[in-house]
């Protein structure tokens, strides 16, 4: 594994790691990507074996152009306005997979629909140069914390990977939103780095939220998932002696001064900073050996749906399967 920047050399070496089937780590806006080639089954698999992850649990396929989008998916009027609307950028679509596109169904799940996402940045710099789709979950160990720097990747998954792009930290530092649309109706998957209220303001549609049993048609909606060592404690007014805190806000807790160690995701109330510092802090104070992490009240709204919907899956209890 070699760490390396993101010039001109770097992305097209990760482009030609990936043509050979290699596992590169590669930075996103929202998280850091593990990608391999999406068309090579033994690629794919790669990620698999790197991240422990269940074989049901389809991966997203970043593209680097509406171009390339349409060589593997069959794209709608209405998912179409929110590609011109938000791509690039944290949206996932899930679209009808074309016949015979040569998606490799470990991709896929043996689903007929495909989750498509065109990324910002040297990201898209590396798909253009392959000129195939990349498979690329987040660069951590299966339902652990997701990497938002370079460090993160290293430090997790080590060896398994060839070639770590280092971009710095991810700026939006949640996984994207995925939404599939079904004519006039809008499905919420996953809520992330698009705030639900910005496709609706979009759309004029209200988003119609995932039934927490449904069966499983997008990245992320394992139920035990983006977890810690440590157990979770959610909506904490009151902490208990030696659990770690993780604040949101300037006040605090009741106890918060019994703190064994004390992270504040933003002292400004700001969810866009608490988003892009989630994973980062999650993972500090899990690093302390906090045998808890307990959290602050979080706002619903906006990206406050996001980062709650991952610290709900972050303390669920471990084992679940499915939503």
């Amino acid at each position: 594994m070699v760490s390396i920047g993101i010039d001109g050399e770097a992305v097209a070496r990760a482009a030609r790691l990936l043509g050979e089937g290699g596992l590169v780590a590669i930075p996103t806006e929202t998280v850091y990507g593990l990608a391999a080639d999406a068309t090579n089954g033994q690629a794919v698999a790669r990620i698999f074996e790197a991240k422990g992850r269940p074989r049901f649990n389809p991966l997203i396929c970043h593209v680097s152009s509406v171009a390339m989008a349409e060589r593997f998916v069959d794209i709608d009027p209405l998912s179409r306005r929110l590609i011109d609307a938000f791509w690039p950028g944290p949206l996932t679509l899930v679209l009808p997979l074309k016949e015979n596109a040569p998606v490799h169904p470990l991709v896929t799940a043996g689903l007929s629909t495909l989750a498509l996402r065109m990324p910002r940045g040297v990201a898209a710099e590396v798909i253009a140069m392959l000129d195939r789709p990349l498979a690329a979950p987040s660069a951590n160990t299966s339902g652990r914390i997701s990497a938002t720097t370079a460090q993160a990747v290293a430090d997790d998954l080590g060896s398994k990977v060839d070639l770590i792009l280092d971009g710095g930290p991810c700026p939006v530092g949640l996984e994207s939103t995925i939404v599939k649309v079904d004519g006039e109706i809008i499905s919420l998957l996953r809520p992330g780095g698009l705030a639900a209220e910005e496709i609706e303001a979009l759309t004029g549609l209200t988003l119609k939220r995932s039934d927490q049993r449904a069966a499983i048609e997008a990245p992320g909606m394992l139920a035990s998932h983006y977890a810690p060592r440590a157990a979770m404690r959610l909506d904490v007014r009151e902490l208990n002696p030696g659990e770690a805190l993780l604040a949101f806000g300037p006040s605090r807790a009741k106890g918060a001064e019994n703190a064994s160690h004390h992270l504040n995701l933003s002292e400004k109330s700001d969810l866009r900073e608490a988003a892009a510092n989630l994973f980062d802090y999650m993972k500090r104070l899990d690093a302390t050996g906090a045998a808890i992490i307990a959290v602050e009240p979080i706002p619903h709204e906006g990206l406050g749906e996001a980062i709650n919907d991952r610290l709900s899956r972050a303390a669920a209890p471990r084992g679940q399967t499915i939503r």
